[in-house]
């Protein structure tokens, strides 16, 4: 199932190069009062919901792909986990390229560990990305997004793929600098998520997608999620051992090589084998 958010807050299926509305099958979320439950709702309850959504999507009515404004699939993560140098010959282009390193000594996600981007900063592809501090280097990261399903809290490796919902393309966007990435990746728009969600049944084998991203019509970062240095389970188990993934969070599973500079006026072409594809306009703040 491929699952998205859009226009003014719709939910829909996409099907043929067709989203369907199945708005009304968010009637069915359990009520919830304050303080509200930690995670996103619908991802908290996509099994139950499921059989109504696809009973909507079956003669429902459908706008083109090319007709909506598409938002994030997930609408409130508590967290955006990211990992940082998470394929070798990005390592290699960060220790080349001073503009990516700021003249520090690049290490390995071994030594870095995982870091957290603010949910703030999330937003689909529709609604594109705002540049800020355009005096300094604004970068795109293409990445494979993944989107926890239920809460885990130290997760062996061996299981970990069944607290997997499901897979969206990322974009990690990124002010480069000498601040802590949280920091310069948790501008307003520096999360991009979409265009929808495909489920993990629909995707057998996250650890061998082909992706590319074209910034205009230059292709810029073409690679394949087999050639990451901690895999979808590792990244998992070691993110959840040290705080809890709720429902409807996101890690955004690192960049290969090949980032480089966007500016205003520029458009993204994301490309992700078993996703689909998405165009994200830049802007400037």
């Amino acid at each position: 199932m491929r699952l998205c958010r859009y226009d003014d807050n719709r939910l829909g299926v996409v099907r043929d190069g067709q989203v369907f509305d199945v708005t009304a099958a968010l009637e069915l979320l359990p009520a919830v009062r304050w303080p509200l439950p930690p995670g996103d709702l619908l991802i908290a309850n996509l099994a139950k919901l499921k059989p109504e959504i696809e009973r909507l999507a079956r003669g429902n009515r459908s706008k083109s792909v090319t007709e909506v404004k598409f938002l994030s699939p997930v609408a409130n993560p508590s967290k955006i986990v990211a990992a940082p140098v998470n394929y070798q010959k990005h390592i290699d282009e960060s220790r080349l390229d001073k503009g990516i390193s700021f003249g520090q000594d690049i290490k390995t996600i071994d030594y870095y560990g995982v870091f957290l981007k603010s949910s703030s900063a999330l937003v689909g592809a529709g609604e594109g990305v705002a540049l800020r501090f355009t005096d300094r280097r604004n970068d795109h990261e293409a990445e494979l997004g993944v989107v926890i399903g239920k809460t885990a809290n130290n997760v062996p490796r061996a299981k970990a793929m069944e607290y997997v919902a499901g897979y969206s393309i990322a974009l990690d966007m990124t002010v480069r600098g000498t601040e802590d990435r949280s920091l310069r990746k948790s501008l307003d728009t520096y999360a991009v998520l979409g265009p929808w969600l495909v489920t993990s049944d629909e995707i057998p084998n996250p650890g061998n997608l082909e992706f590319s991203i074209k910034v205009n019509d230059e292709l810029r970062q073409h690679a394949n999620t087999r050639d990451l240095i901690f895999d979808i389970a590792k990244l998992i188990e070691y993110s959840s051992s040290f705080y809890t993934l709720h429902p409807g969070d996101i890690i955004m599973t690192g960049t290969p090589e090949g980032v480089g500079p966007v500016k205003a006026g520029d458009v993204m072409h994301v490309e992700f084998e078993g996703i689909g594809k998405m165009d994200v306009a830049v802007r400037n703040a």
